[in-house]
């Protein structure tokens, strides 16, 4: 029987494939903050600042790569004047007060940012933006300029006012700093580079970040340049939660973290200085130190927290309260210190002449005390010799710097005089010399004060070794520097 091998391919039957659905994706431009209505409203109180200073560049001989120097930031070089050999050189003619000749002088120019706090002419800016400037110049986004007076700054928070002779001006609200959240949506308007009205944005990254100074700042991410100082940091609201101050950076331009003003902070300082042109402060007049966790557990004080007083201005009101060497502040006008700089902010921001009580922690037990504050010295006014500033004159040659003892101190110390060392570099520090040593006595005169211990240098010939008689804890002991750079 004859027959053929049929092969037989079995067909899999496919279903019928569905039409494709679309995925639904989110609305984005519903959950990222639209920020144009906010700068339609908050825009036209922010204000450009540029400022000239004029630069003192002496009319005389200038070495030829000084001249160079000047051309490469376009400063004009004054003409060299040529001496004949043999001449005597001419006296560089001295101007007189009202002489034209400043007008062309050359001008060192500066770019920053502020914005309206009075409709009738008051505006905030950066201290730093204005400080030493010869001339203000405001521009609103309206166009119009106005040479702007500068009414006052402080240096301590960086906060300046300025006016400038204008009515009805837009204004901008002011926001609740303790209802800022770390993680917000936040706005900065500004002049970065001199880009007038140029808007950034980002999120509050961490508040009260503590950089050391009277104020904690508020961090962000928010892209803020040269140009960008003293313009003001946006809430979605529309209402000023900071002025834009400082950035971090390793480069000099921005690298994704900047510091803004806590507004609520710079309207009081603005407040002040609109009232009087400056701001006063407390001052409790000693010099406090963090308390580390083995220094707290040694002394019984149980956790790290306080304030540790190292040194105390003589005559001052620490001193005055009964404050001593040692002691750790734990509370000030009921408030916790939690650290140094918490001591400092309280201080400085309680009115002089007020009575603070005090809750101190001495040699295991808490002691109450009540302290008058005094004023803190101003920026711009020298503080009083002998009192707040080491002395550096005659002992800088030998990297000292150096402060009488207050009688607290003398005694805590059982010494009848002495100057404690603040400061030990150069020779000092070669010598084994350190910041909280006494000396008793330089070239074998004894020194109780800042003017013995000068005469006593004053007689050391040059080149000669320096001899001197320095307590370190409960011993005394003699240290020789040697002079010398380093």
């Amino acid at each position: 029987m004859s027959g053929s091998l049929g092969v037989y391919a079995q067909t899999a039957t496919k279903p019928a494939t569905p039409a494709a659905v679309p995925v639904a994706t989110p609305d984005l431009t519903r959950a990222l903050p639209d920020f144009s209505a906010l700068v339609e409203q908050a825009g036209p109180a922010v204000v450009n600042i540029r400022t000239s200073e004029k630069v003192k560049v002496a009319n005389a001989q200038v070495d030829e790569q000084m001249r160079e120097l000047l051309r490469r930031f376009g400063i004009p070089v004054p003409p060299q004047r040529r001496t004949p050999p043999g001449a005597t050189p001419a006296p560089a003619p001295v101007p007189a007060p009202d002489d034209d000749e400043d007008d062309d002088a050359p001008q060192r120019r500066g770019l920053g940012s502020g914005f309206v706090i009075g409709a009738d002419g008051f505006v905030m800016t950066n201290a730093h933006v204005v400080d030493d400037a010869d001339e203000v110049m405001v521009t609103l986004t309206d166009k119009r300029e106005f040479k702007a007076k500068v009414v006052g700054l402080d240096r301590r928070t960086d906060v300046a006012v300025l006016k400038i002779e204008a009515s009805n001006l837009p204004l901008l609200r002011m926001g609740d700093v303790g209802k800022l959240k770390v993680g917000e949506w936040v706005m900065a308007i500004g002049s970065p580079f001199g880009f007038d009205n140029t808007v950034t944005a980002g999120i509050v990254s961490a508040k009260a970040r503590d950089t050391g100074d009277l104020l904690p700042l508020i961090q962000t991410d928010v892209a803020i340049n040269p140009g960008n100082s003293g313009g003001p940091l946006l809430n979605l609201r529309g209402e000023v939660v900071g002025i834009n101050s400082q950035i971090y950076s390793q480069s000099g331009g921005f690298m994704g973290i900047s510091f803004a003003i806590p507004i609520d902070e710079a309207m009081r300082v603005a407040d002040q200085l609109r009232a009087s042109g400056r701001v006063t402060r407390g001052m409790l007049g000693v010099y406090p130190d963090d308390v580390s966790k083995e220094v707290a557990e040694a002394i019984g004080l149980g956790k790290p927290q306080g304030a540790l007083i190292s040194r105390i201005t003589p005559a001052g009101p620490g001193e005055k309260a009964g404050l001593q060497l040692g002691d750790v502040i734990t509370k000030f006008d009921g408030k916790t210190v939690e650290k140094a700089v918490d001591l400092r902010r309280l201080a400085a921001a309680t009115k002089p002449g007020t009575k603070v009580p005090l809750q101190v922690f001495r040699r295991g037990a808490y002691k109450d005390l009540v302290a008058t504050l005094d004023a803190l010295p101003d920026d711009r006014t020298p503080a009083a010799p002998e009192a707040e500033t080491p002395a550096a004159t005659g002992a800088q040659a030998w990297g000292l710097t150096v402060s009488e003892l207050s009688e607290a101190q003398r005694k805590e110390l059982k010494v009848d005089g002495g100057l404690r060392i603040d400061t030990a570099e150069g020779p000092a520090a070669r010598a084994g010399l350190k910041a909280g040593d006494v000396i008793l006595s330089a070239n074998n005169a004894e020194v109780k004060t800042i003017k013995q211990f000068q005469a006593a240098l004053a007689k050391v010939e040059k080149g000669k070794s320096l001899q001197m008689l320095v307590l370190r804890g409960e011993v005394a002991t003699y240290v020789v520097l040697k002079p010398g750079k380093g």
